[in-house]
């Protein structure tokens, strides 16, 4: 009977085991998270070094989801994503990847600016252990660093000596004199910039306007995100050929196999 045991465990182990860890995926950002079956987690599960949720303020809680109708008050800001990375950075030494590289949150706000980014900076001062902070203009990078866009309260944000996001900026901020320490990214609707769809050749004209973005960009210190971009990878390989650093989709499993076929 023991020895009965001793197979059937040890035929067992490799299913009771814990999945290896994802090679982390630096340039993979998952738009709209929170519409996947498991926000957070199926995008880690992929290596995904970015995420994206939607906030709206409701009865001083930060819910998330698109639109109004799609706010349930079991899925706030915190249970979704802040506890959640908090737990992981504990069991990985202080990294959501463990030895891996920065992890972003990317807070959309879709309801009043100021009133929801104030709601915000509470609940953001509660994860102080695990999230990058600017103090005086020094930044200490820590395990996760938010970037809030949408309605971006940007007056606010400029005035703290001390604070735990930044903005994601706009191609006209590259013309001002804004800190990349309060804009570090830059981001924009694929369909402002670009009409090519991933059909074809991508034209000259509009390769060299997307590259003439990203590298006007990286000499400011910021990175770049496209989004609404076309989930196609004809579009995807011009994006990493051009040295976005962010490549924006919904289709995770895809675009986790695409770039580690294209490392």
């Amino acid at each position: 009977m023991i020895r009965e045991l001793l197979v059937l465990s040890a035929f067992l182990v490799p299913f009771l085991a814990p999945a290896a860890e994802p090679q982390p995926l630096p340039r993979a950002h998952a738009h709209n998270d929170y519409e996947h079956p498991r926000p957070l987690f199926d995008a880690l599960a992929c290596g995904f070094c970015s995420v994206e949720a939607d906030i709206w303020l409701r009865q001083d809680r930060l819910l998330v989801g698109h639109t109004p109708r799609d706010l349930k008050p079991q899925r706030t800001l915190e249970k979704l994503y802040l506890e959640p990375l908090r737990q992981r950075a504990k069991a990985n030494g202080g990294k959501i990847y463990r030895n891996g590289p920065e992890f972003y949150l990317l807070i959309d706000i879709k309801s009043d600016a100021q009133e929801t980014y104030a709601a915000l900076t509470k609940v953001l001062e509660q994860y102080a252990d695990i999230l990058t902070v600017i103090r005086d203009g020094r930044v200490q990078t820590q395990a996760v660093t938010v970037v809030i866009s949408g309605n971006r309260d940007i007056a606010t944000l400029r005035q703290q000596a001390v604070r735990y996001a930044m903005i994601d900026g706009r191609p006209s901020d590259l013309e001002g004199d804004a800190p990349n320490h309060l804009i570090p990214w830059i981001s924009q609707s694929w369909r402002i910039l670009f009409r090519w769809d991933g059909t074809g050749e991508m034209p000259a004209a509009e390769r060299t306007k997307l590259q003439d973005l990203v590298t006007k960009a990286h000499k400011q210190g910021r990175k770049v995100r496209l989004w609404a971009t076309p989930e196609k990878e004809t579009v995807w390989k011009e994006l990493l050929a051009a040295g976005v650093d962010f490549i924006n989709t919904d289709q995770l499993p895809q675009l986790e196999k695409f770039l580690r076929a294209n490392p």
